[in-house]
This record gives C-alpha cells, structure tokens and sequence, in this order.
C-alpha cells in the first residue's frame, strides 16, 4: 500500500482504530496525519496527530506505554486505518486499558 493512496479529510487527518492484536479488544480511536502514518511505519511505535495540541505524539513517550505495531489496514473507502498493536500497559489517558470502557 502507497500511503499516497489513503483519503486524509480537510484537515489532513485520517481515523486510526488501535486494536490489541491478539484479542481483537478496541484500545483507542486517535488522528493521523500523513507524517504521523510514515513515522509509524518506520518505527513500528504508534504516532499520531493530536488535535488539541496541534503537534504529533508517540504513544507511550510520557506514559513508558509504548504500543508495538504489528500490522496496519485500510478500509475499502481507504479514509480509515485500523492499527493492530501489542500494548502491554493502558492505552487511555485515563489509567484505563481502553478508551471504550463506558457503556451506554
């Protein structure tokens, strides 16, 4: 897959589903611009684009909980990413494994 190839909205950003590779378990939903997409690719760490802050992130370099990518897919649109990870530690800012941890 070229990563010229995927749809990022007006922004520049594309949705990244971060799944827990073996257990299929939803850990988070986070933005990726086209650097933060290249800089996971090439270090294999989870990078995105944070809105609030306007400036990229490498999940786990404040929190030591660093997520290892293991595979990366595209939707049939190619607008959204779903990010398969081993995350050992919490994914959420929240001290949560999940971001999905609320019911409705």
């Amino acid at each position: 897959m070229n990563t010229e190839n995927l749809v990022f909205d007006s922004n520049g950003l594309i949705p990244a589903i971060v799944q827990q590779f073996d257990t299929k378990e939803v850990l988070m939903l986070a933005w990726m611009n086209a650097e933060s997409v290249e800089l996971t690719l090439s270090s294999k760490t989870t990078w995105f684009w944070s809105r609030s802050r306007k400036e990229l992130w490498n999940k786990g370099a404040t929190s030591g909980n660093f997520q290892s990518v293991k595979a990366i897919y595209y939707d049939c649109d190619q607008d959204c990413l779903l990010v398969q990870v081993d995350s050992p530690g919490v994914a959420c800012h929240t001290g949560e494994r999940s971001c999905f941890y609320r019911q409705l």
